[in-house]
């Protein structure tokens, strides 16, 4: 059973949520938290597998319940929820250590396929939307403008790695990265595994971030 514990601080919603994944016979919903403190409470008691975070929050907004949990109760992985696609606090959630993010108006099928993947400690972030999001909202200094040597990056990198982690970064999936580079898609998967273990990241999430904050890419200037 994959244990759920839903963060809320609207009871409709909390109980709409709680409606799609308890039929599901693989999904126990253990409890419903009206806000973040709450929720890391409630986590810290009941060892959640899968705590399913509304960002927006009272006394203890998402991000900061994030934080919390994932320095306090590791296992529980967060599946964080905002209204909007485009949201600021989406990234500031997977930097706090959400294992990735859904916006609300998913279909149930979409829900429970998302907590079945953030159980396997997955993200859930689509490929091109969590670059459209990382784009708006991250912002990698200027590395000309104080003489910074963009090369610098993580030691032990191999070019093959350098290559795929800078397509990653800018919105392709795994097949898309085989077709590209002409290789096997398992043989991108392994190559993954090791960019991950050499940038200390946990996941695709944390991967593209830190090419943004590296300046191994750069974010795109949105036109107003």
């Amino acid at each position: 059973m994959i244990r759920v514990l839903i963060a809320d601080d609207q009871p409709l919603v909390r109980r709409g949520l709680a409606l799609i994944l308890s039929p599901d016979p693989d999904v126990e919903v253990v409890g419903e938290a009206g806000d973040g403190a709450e929720a890391v409470d409630l986590a810290g008691r009941l060892r959640p597998d899968v705590v399913v975070m509304d960002i927006r929050m009272p006394v203890l907004d998402g991000v900061r319940a994030t934080a919390e949990l994932a320095r306090v109760c590791p296992e529980s992985r967060v599946l964080a929820l905002s209204t909007f696609d485009m949201d600021e606090y989406v990234v500031a959630a997977l930097r706090a250590g959400a294992h990735g993010f859904l916006p609300k108006d998913v279909s149930p099928e979409e829900l429970i396929a998302a907590v079945r993947t953030v159980h396997t400690g997955e993200a859930v972030v689509a490929p091109r939307l969590l670059t459209r999001l990382i784009s708006t909202y991250v912002r990698a200094p200027d590395a000309r403008s104080r003489g910074a040597d963009t090369t610098a990056l993580p030691d032990g990198l191999t070019p093959r790695e350098l290559e795929i982690w800078r397509l990653l970064a800018r919105g392709l999936d795994n097949a898309e990265i085989a077709r590209d580079l002409d290789i096997s898609v398992s043989t991108v998967k392994n190559h993954i595994t090791g960019i991950f273990g050499k940038l200390g990241v946990r996941d695709r999430a944390q991967a593209v971030i830190a090419a943004y904050e590296r300046g191994l890419v750069e974010a795109e200037r949105r036109i107003t």
